[in-house]
């Protein structure tokens, strides 16, 4: 694998689990009403959508062995370019049904490639 797919994959585990550490501890609400908080989490969702969609650029067989990463794009693109509409509680609920597994699937593929 690519050190530039290799760093790709690395950011979306680092940002996967800085999304998981802003929001330790906190609730819903704690979330919805701190424009800060959700600023931070929305940026890293951006990061992450697009190191998928560099990772589909240069090699996107990688990206079959990472589960719904074609909805995870879609996600990245309406942060970026509908910022107006965006609900806070679907951003609360992808990061509790699916950030995880997102995270071990990108993890999974960095160990298989040391």
């Amino acid at each position: 694998m690519k050190n530039e797919i290799l760093a790709h994959l690395h950011d979306i585990a680092q940002s996967g689990r800085a999304v998981k550490e802003f929001l330790s501890k906190r609730t819903f609400k704690e979330y919805s009403s701190n424009e800060l908080l959700r600023s931070a989490v929305e940026r890293k969702f951006e990061v992450i959508g697009e190191a998928l969609n560099r990772i589909r650029d240069d090699e996107p067989e990688i990206l079959s062995q990472i589960r719904n990463y074609r909805d995870i794009v879609s996600f990245r693109n309406i942060l970026a370019h509908g910022y107006d509409t965006i609900d806070d509680r679907i951003v609360w609920n992808i990061i509790e049904d699916d950030l995880e597994s997102l995270i071990e699937d990108v993890e999974k593929l960095l160990k298989s490639s040391i």
